[in-house]
């Protein structure tokens, strides 16, 4: 063998068994005891994972919507790396197209970019912010090509004023294996309410909880799962934060709908007395952080799988950027870097913590997402065939978050001094080493693309 990982607790969402992995140059070539290689890994007394997978992140792309938006710190090389630093062998991301650009243009550039810079491999999320014509005929194409996913914001404004386009977008994509991501807040309610509360004076970012009420994504969620219910076509609601539409989406799934959740490390482990702090808006993210019922009630549906995939929604804001005075509830910047912690915290609060098994955190972190975005099995698991991606795991050790030290730019962390048990030993992105004894050993730009099928119902 090319590289043998030796001993270690191999761990899939469906077995858990010592054994060794062989490697013969990107693929798993043989899982059994007793391999030899022309470099050996000792796993003993670790884990051996699938490399993680996390769909859903924001590195800076050669453009950014907004005109007078700062532009922030992580790009595909620094996210990539953060990336590999925390077990995540795969990225996924949100590709906006510029005024007057297409789908497959946006695409296209972004595609660029990765190429050049990426450590890891990664998928793009074509940003769906014009529902033209146009636009939706190269949706068939864009399946064909591999790019089986597509991005919706129902926040925005343009969404109500163009609605009917958007259900075709979301049905037209269905049709050929694609599943839309649907970023679910009701961008008319927030609107209004954040008007009222900049009439009282209460526009400072300590307020952004209360801009932001529950019933402003869960009634989202509910218009979602009632596209869903009209186009049969299925949707992926990103970011989740709360029971209310944690129960949306669940009552769905119950009917027989290809209704899937994904939510994000933040709602697991802060809740909006956040807000009480002086530095408030650093802890801004869409939606904003919720009760501590509604944490209670994320960490619930991972442990039972009404919840499918954990992904960061990684953001690189420097602190100045997002503790920048004078923003409020309407400009602060939303969003954290998340790549790096998003395994550890998981299996250190998930695992270590007694929350959830180790078969659904390896379902969530990497199996479900893999079945959904069309990758597996070359994604997603331990197998013969499958690209070797692995991450060796140590669970005894022990760290402390510090922002400073970490492969993203943001250069600080929302968990700032948590202990964390659990963090990855080796990470190996098809058979090659790319993070090892605390060290990125990867080249700039070896990431590869990774085209796509159909989304896999789960």
């Amino acid at each position: 063998m090319d590289l043998v990982v030796k001993n270690g607790t191999v761990v899939t969402s469906g077995s858990m068994a010592v054994s060794d992995v062989g490697v013969e140059g990107e693929k798993i070539a043989v899982i059994g005891p007793g391999l030899t290689g022309k470099r050996e890994i000792d796993a003993r007394g670790k884990y051996v994972f699938p490399g993680g997978i996390d769909v859903h992140v924001h590195l800076t792309p050669s453009y950014i919507p907004g005109a007078d938006a700062p532009k922030r710190v992580d790009d595909f090389l620094s996210g990539s790396a953060a990336a590999v630093a925390g077990g995540i062998t795969t990225i996924g991301n949100m590709t906006f197209q510029r005024p007057g650009e297409t789908l497959r243009e946006g695409v296209a550039r972004d595609m660029e970019d990765a190429r050049r810079n990426a450590v890891c491999d990664y998928v793009l999320h074509p940003v769906l912010t014009d529902p033209s014509e146009r636009n939706l005929a190269q949706l068939p194409d864009l399946a064909a090509d591999g790019h089986t996913s597509l991005k919706i914001f129902l926040l925005f404004e343009h969404f109500d004023a163009r609605v009917a386009d958007y259900i075709k977008a979301i049905q037209t994509a269905g049709r050929h294996g694609t599943i839309s991501m649907l970023h679910c807040e009701d961008g008319a309610l927030i609107r209004c309410v954040c008007q009222e509360l900049l009439a009282k004076g209460l526009g400072a970012p300590r307020y952004y909880p209360n801009s932001r009420p529950v019933f402003t994504e869960s009634a989202s969620v509910e218009r979602a799962v009632a596209i869903v219910r009209a186009t049969g076509a299925p949707a992926y609601i990103v970011h989740l934060s709360s029971r209310a539409a944690l129960d949306a989406a669940r009552r769905g799934r119950a009917d027989g709908l290809p209704v899937y959740v994904e939510t994000r490390p933040i709602y697991l482990y802060l809740t909006r007395e956040r807000f009480e702090e002086p530095d408030a808006a650093k802890y801004v993210g869409n939606p904003p952080l919720r009760e501590v019922i509604d944490l209670q009630s994320i960490w619930h549906g991972l442990h039972h799988g009404d919840i499918q995939c954990l992904c960061s929604d990684h953001v690189g804001w420097s602190l100045e950027q997002k503790l920048e005075p004078g923003l409020n509830i309407t400009t602060v910047r939303p969003g954290m870097a998340d790549l790096e912690t998003l395994m550890p915290m998981l299996y250190s609060e998930g695992v270590h913590g007694g929350r959830i098994s180790l078969s659904r955190f390896v379902e969530v972190t990497s199996t479900n997402t893999a079945k959904l975005f069309g990758m597996y099995p070359q994604k997603g698991t331990i197998a013969v065939g499958s690209d070797a991606d692995l991450v060796v795991w140590d669970p005894a050790a022990l760290r402390k978050i510090e922002g400073s030290k970490m492969r993203s730019n943001a250069g600080y962390s929302v968990y700032e001094g948590r202990q964390v048990q659990g963090w990855p030993a080796c990470t190996i992105s098809r058979g090659e080493v790319v993070f090892e004894n605390g060290e990125i050993t990867a080249r700039r730009g070896r990431g590869k693309w990774v085209r796509r099928g159909r989304t896999m119902a789960l």
